[in-house]
């Protein structure tokens, strides 16, 4: 088999992997198997070892296989998990009620819980200058000082979510909020005992690459990039907190459940 060449053709590098990308695609190389070795690529397409090289050098950016020294080029089979940023709620809300959003870390518990794995947290708490959006979200001056909470879960001990919750400082002080530690019942809790629950929220979800601190926590290959989910949440007196979660895309699927579920298709 040759690479066939076209009227302005990309490199034959980014030919073989294009090709190599559609068989791994169509289940060639299922269940973690290996590709074949360097020689009979070569001998498969007609390229130089080079191109072979560089080829795999694309899919192993990719995050799709990964290089075992002394043994060959595996497939990567990723253990993606699903994230509910948007649960359907289990009742429909009474008209003149506006139900408080669920806590997310019980999101993540139930979420793993059903799929038969084992979620850890660690805390990080640290009073910083807010980013120029995050005060704007906040109704803050530009790097007024905030309270920001970190959360980061492993899924399996596998990294898997960076979440950040940023809180006027005024409003966290004194409160559970600023220790490094879970809150029983989640910070939701924290928030309605202090007068502010959340009963809106608005998401903004965006795809960037991950900067190196990021990209050694999550162990990234250099070509995965990070799913951003920040959500605004609010009560009727206004913002109350942002939150910024950075999933790897190579693991993690966003879900969002919208209407009553009752509806026939």
């Amino acid at each position: 088999m040759t690479i066939p060449r076209g009227t302005a053709p990309s490199p034959k590098y980014q030919q073989l992997a294009a090709d190599l990308r559609r068989r791994i695609e169509a289940g060639e190389w299922a269940g973690g198997g290996r590709l074949p070795v360097e020689t009979e690529l070569e001998e498969h397409y007609g390229v130089a070892r080079n191109t072979v090289r560089l080829a795999v050098d694309v899919l192993v950016n990719e995050g799709r296989v990964a290089r075992v020294q002394g043994k060959g080029t595996y497939l990567r089979e990723p253990s993606r998990h699903d994230h509910r940023v948007y649960a359907r709620p289990a009742r429909p809300a009474r008209p003149a009620r506006r139900e408080p959003l669920a806590p997310s870390g019980e999101v993540y518990a139930a979420e793993a819980a059903a799929a038969g794995r084992r979620l850890t947290v660690d805390f990080e708490v640290a009073v910083i200058r807010a980013r120029r959006d995050i005060a704007a979200w906040l109704g803050l001056r530009p790097e007024e000082t905030v309270m920001m909470r970190r959360q980061l879960c492993r899924v399996d001990q596998e990294p898997y979510a960076i979440e950040e919750s940023h809180y006027r400082a005024g409003l966290a002080a004194g409160t559970p909020l600023m220790n490094d530690r879970p809150v029983p019942g989640g910070d939701e809790r924290i928030l309605v005992q202090l007068g502010r629950t959340e009963t809106a929220a608005t998401d903004h979800l965006t795809a960037r690459m991950p900067a190196p601190a990021e990209a050694a926590w999550f162990g990234l290959g250099p070509g995965v990039p990070l799913l951003v989910n920040t959500r605004i949440s609010s009560d009727r007196r206004g913002p109350i907190r942002v939150v910024e979660t950075r999933y790897a895309a190579d693991r993690a699927r966003l879900l969002y459940e919208l209407g009553d579920g009752t509806a026939n298709g």
